[in-house]
């Protein structure tokens, strides 16, 4: 039997085709009107794709370098900041904030729950500079209520700045970012945006660029002040990742294409899959005996499931490789062994979801002994896309 390796880990994720050719094609330089008119045109599609009227940058950098240029350009030494964190993703904002000598309040939830509003509540004070925290916990496949918390610093702490990593939120969940006041918003290019690694992206908010005019912390590449100054002639501060800009122009056109056009409306379609196919693949794996991870704030770009006790997730990760070729993500730190994770965010279709059913049912069955039922998963999902393409 032949082979075709799919990917469904929550990033880097499945690259789209439109795009691959994008980039082969963008032998050109970066100080040149040919580029100059993509850089202007990604910046302006990436405004309507976070959904913003605030200026967004580009970095030549992973996730994490907006997440860095967030903390150095917005405080100062000895800032008192609250951290938000329920997994891996939340911990680094805490490590960011004792890289750069702030002063962070932590509260944390349980791995694979959401934020305690109440916690929050109790925690959030006037003097927080800044509140730094997740969309979606990828490492648990959590959502948190961005807009929740939004309505908590509006009433406690007016002045605080709101700062979200929406890496693999964008895409995947539905923001206000203006109406719900989010002073940062991260997103990044090998997530919802079907382009490799290599790229962040991030709005930026009247707010925040005063607050940047006051901050003492050190910066020099991640100076958001030199991009936005350089953004408006079409050229970066420092040499631009060409091809993958050009990919992600693409694979902005190809999603806007999805909606006749209108990128707005496309980037809703590419939200509304992503939860359509998260759904389906809860209901497929429930249905298989599988527990979920989050089972109550479940983020619609990734699916954690937990192995039954005496099980290592490992097993699973690697019986879906050697099998099918088929790519899923261990859990991570703790949690390694425990869950495996199945993203939905990006170029996946609802056939995509109903392929990686069938796999697990061979692998419950095979690997992990469970009592399957051959189409019984792939039954579960049928129901959920029935039912979301009548409504």
């Amino acid at each position: 039997m032949i082979r075709k390796t799919r990917l469904y880990t929550p990033g880097p994720t499945p690259l789209l085709p439109a795009a691959q050719f994008a980039m082969a094609a963008a032998d050109i330089h970066h100080r040149t009107a040919e580029f100059r008119a993509i850089f202007q045109k990604v910046l302006a599609q990436l405004k309507v794709f976070v959904g913003t009227k605030n200026d967004v940058l580009l970095l030549s950098s992973s996730g994490t370098g907006a997440m860095e240029a967030s903390i150095a350009n917005l405080t100062s030494p000895g800032d008192k900041v609250l951290v938000l964190t329920a997994g891996k993703f939340g911990e680094r904002w805490t490590g960011l904030a004792k890289a750069f000598n702030l002063e962070p309040d932590v509260v944390a939830a349980p791995y694979g729950e959401t934020l305690d509003l109440a916690q929050v509540r109790a925690a959030l004070k006037p003097a927080h500079k800044a509140i730094f925290m997740q969309a979606t916990e990828t490492s648990t496949a959590v959502r948190h209520d961005v807009q929740a918390i939004a309505k908590l610093r509006d009433e406690l702490a007016p002045n605080t700045l709101l700062v979200v990593d929406a890496i693999t939120g964008l895409g995947t969940t539905h923001f206000d970012v203006d109406g719900w006041g989010i002073d940062v918003m991260i997103g990044g290019s090998q997530k919802a945006v079907m382009i490799p690694p290599g790229l962040a992206y991030l709005s930026v908010s009247e707010r925040a660029w005063a607050a940047m005019e006051t901050s003492k912390n050190p910066r020099y590449y991640f100076d958001l002040r030199k991009e936005r100054k350089n953004a408006v002639k079409g050229e970066s501060a420092y040499t631009p990742a060409v091809a993958l800009v050009a990919g992600l122009g693409a694979a902005l056109d190809y999603i806007a294409g999805q909606a006749g056009g209108d990128l707005e409306k496309g980037r809703d379609a590419l939200i509304d899959n992503a939860q359509v196919n998260a759904e389906a693949t809860r209901a497929g794996l429930v249905s298989l005996g599988f527990t979920l991870f989050a089972p109550t704030a479940p983020a619609a770009a990734a699916t954690a499931v937990s192995v039954p006790e005496g099980m290592d997730s490992s097993e699973v990760v690697k019986a879906l490789k050697a099998k099918f070729a088929l790519v899923a993500a261990n859990g991570q730190g703790e949690m390694k062994g425990k869950i495996f994770r199945l993203a939905h965010l990006g170029f996946f279709d609802y056939l995509d979801t109903v392929a990686m059913l069938a796999a697990m049912e061979h692998i419950a069955k095979d690997t992990l002994g469970l009592p399957v039922k051959w189409g019984q998963a792939v039954a579960a999902a049928q129901e959920v896309y029935a039912k979301a393409v009548v409504s």
